[in-house]
């Protein structure tokens, strides 16, 4: 790769960007595409919508949030949808505080962090081009140019909406260098960057006796003022403070409710007029989206101080949970580790799913609904279909507690208890026993939780790696059939053909003498007794089979192996319990003959080929179920 010739070619491309012209250019510009002048909540809006929307069973996945953001889909569409859609088309909400509010490394700042990226690009496409005054140290919108008498004129013309004033440096800059000609004052596009302060802007608290309220709104250049004769002179006033920057773009409050007051003040008439005080100046307009996030612990103090009212009213609180699905907490895990220097060691399969099972059950509340405990509650948000529970039964569930999610083990944590297995010396793999004696042994130094959390956590440790137990076991014994799903299918069909005939009064043909024969009952009994079937309630479990067979044929769908989840798991068990012998036989025997050797080097070959599992794990993994299998 040509480090230098792709320098050339980015600096190229933004020198593309560049447009700068006169105000009467900018009108005909506006006249081909009116979007142009969208506000700061459209443009936010616009750049989400402009990677994709998936609608999927009636919720909506933005996909701009796919890569980083795991397991918040509900949060995300509600965020989407009751804030940035409804502010983008101007309704009341965009003269609202957005707050995020959620508990600890729930991904509150990733949220942000990714609307600013995605504004600093989207501001470098055509249809998120950004267009202002030049010279304007707050890269206003050139619109405010025009006269408040004549707007409502304008607007009609152009079919656009104008909002705003002239911020004080342009308006003596109308009147020193422009001799009050609109039409010759120049614009300019320009690019949003929080690294060069356009357009993004960021406040952090810090020691309310030296923070100064110029950090947001600007401050008088002492330099100036004998120059310019007087503290009213705009040219006597830096107009750099972050809310100055943050014009048409983001302004982001960290940790917005530990602000001394003085500085919330600002934001009452930001929100509600869309202007600020700033100096010796009549109020200055600002468009920008403000957008804080904060811990629950915070907001409840906040909202139980009653002088806060005022700002309370103008903040819309958007709750971020913790995700409750597993297989996205194990992508949050891969993504952590992966962007660190230890991506070199290898993880074996199922290590952070174990790890995932431990932290999601920490962050479930117990359901009311009769039949499901945490573990089964677990998997059905995880997508599994659970015999007897429909998608309604979730939706009921997950509206049950409306702070779930909001406490339990956080992902930090977590990666913080991975990273000290995954730093050993000498390690070249880390499995999942290794991952759960590090979350075990991190519990006595966990600065938060009690004694009888402590307990409870150490019962779901307990409760993942059962878990894992279970997974182990299937890999080896998946590992150990050549093909599983092909026998998994075959003992599939002829079980089929059996209950058919049994229900309809029938007789099977021998595949190779065509001979007629009564169904099998001792095939379908040991089928269906893997998963408690009593012998009064096989006639009605084979019945119900046909009837489900019946329907999806009518629906045009085809019923395998996976369509009937406790059919799939008796199938499954029987044929584990078939080669639980040999494979505790081969697994466990501390001097193999050379067929047993030749065996367990074929599934270590298998696990390693089509398991992702390195020559370290697989062995492991081996002696592991081996030893499971002869408790």
């Amino acid at each position: 790769m040509d480090i230098f010739k792709k320098i050339t070619e980015h600096q190229a491309q933004k020198e593309k960007l560049a447009w700068n012209g006169t105000f009467a250019e900018y009108i005909e510009l506006i006249r081909e595409k009116p979007a142009l002048t969208m506000t700061a909540h459209s443009r936010v809006y616009e750049m989400i919508a402009s990677h994709g929307i998936d609608n999927e069973n009636g919720q909506k996945t933005y996909k701009f949030f796919d890569q980083e953001i795991f397991g918040l889909n509900r949060a995300i569409e509600k965020l989407v949808e009751e804030y940035f859609h409804s502010a983008a088309r101007r309704l009341d909400v965009r003269k609202r505080i957005l707050l995020l509010m959620g508990p600890v490394s729930g991904g509150k700042s990733t949220i942000v962090t990714m609307l600013k990226r995605g504004l600093e690009q989207f501001s470098g496409t055509e249809a998120g081009s950004v267009y202002a005054i030049k010279g304007c140290p707050m890269h206003e919108e050139p619109l405010h140019l025009i006269p408040q008498e004549l707007r409502p004129e304008v607007e009609k013309n152009l079919g656009v909406r104008i909002e705003g004033a002239l911020c004080p440096s342009c308006q003596m800059r109308l009147k020193t260098e422009y001799n009050g000609r609109i039409e010759d004052v120049l614009i300019e596009r320009l690019t949003i960057s929080e690294e060069a302060r356009v357009g993004i802007g960021t406040f952090s608290p810090s020691d309310p006796k030296s923070q100064d309220i110029a950090d947001l709104t600007g401050s008088i250049d002492f330099s100036t003022i004998t120059e310019f004769g007087s503290e009213s002179d705009p040219r006597a006033y830096r107009f750099d403070g972050e809310l100055n920057k943050a014009n048409r773009g983001i302004m982001e409050f960290q940790e917005m409710l530990k602000c001394d007051e003085k500085f919330l003040w600002n934001l009452l008439s930001l929100t509600q007029e869309g202007n600020f005080k700033a100096g010796r100046f009549a109020l200055i307009s600002a468009d920008e989206l403000i957008v804080a996030h904060t811990n629950e612990s915070e907001y409840k103090s906040f909202i139980a101080n009653k002088k806060n009212e005022a700002l309370q009213s103008r903040i819309i609180v958007m709750p971020i949970p913790y995700n409750l699905k597993v297989s996205d907490e194990e992508k949050i895990y891969f993504k952590l580790i992966g962007q660190s220097d230890m991506s070199h060691i290898h993880v074996a399969p199922h290590s952070l799913r174990a790890a995932a099972i431990f932290t999601i059950l920490t962050r479930l509340k117990e359901t009311k609904k009769q039949g499901v405990d945490l573990l089964k509650k677990m998997r059905m948000y995880d997508g599994e279909t659970i015999e007897g529970f429909k998608d309604a039964d979730i939706k009921e569930m997950q509206n049950e507690f409306s702070e779930e999610g909001m406490s339990g083990i956080d992902p930090r944590y977590v990666i913080n208890r991975i990273s000290s297995a995954l730093i050993r010396q000498d390690l070249q793999c880390i499995n999942a026993l290794d991952v759960l004696r590090a979350l075990k042994d991190g519990l006595d130094q966990h600065p938060s939780i009690t004694k009888e959390e402590r307990e409870r956590y150490l019962n779901f440790i307990s409760v993942a790696r059962k878990e894992y137990d279970e997974l182990a076991k299937k890999e080896i014994q998946k590992a150990f059939v050549y093909s599983f799903e092909e026998s998994a299918k075959t003992l599939f069909d002829n079980y089929l053909d059996n209950i058919e005939a049994y229900c309809n009064w029938g007789k099977i043909k021998d595949p190779l003498t065509g001979e007629e024969m009564d169904p099998d009952e001792r095939l379908m009994r040991s089928i269906e007794e893997q998963i408690g079937v009593s012998e009064n309630a096989k006639k009605a479990f084979r019945e119900e089979i046909l009837i489900r067979i019946s329907s999806y044929s009518r629906k045009g769908k085809k019923f395998d192996y996976s369509s009937h989840e406790r059919l799939r798991e008796a199938i499954e068990k029987k044929l584990f319990a078939d080669l639980k012998d040999i494979v505790k036989i081969t697994t466990s025997t501390k001097t193999p003959d050379e067929r047993q050797l030749r065996k367990i080097n074929d599934v270590t070959e298998r696990l390693i080929d089509g398991h992702g599992y390195c020559p370290a794990c697989a062995n492991e993994l081996l002696r592991y179920v081996g030893s499971l299998l002869n408790r």
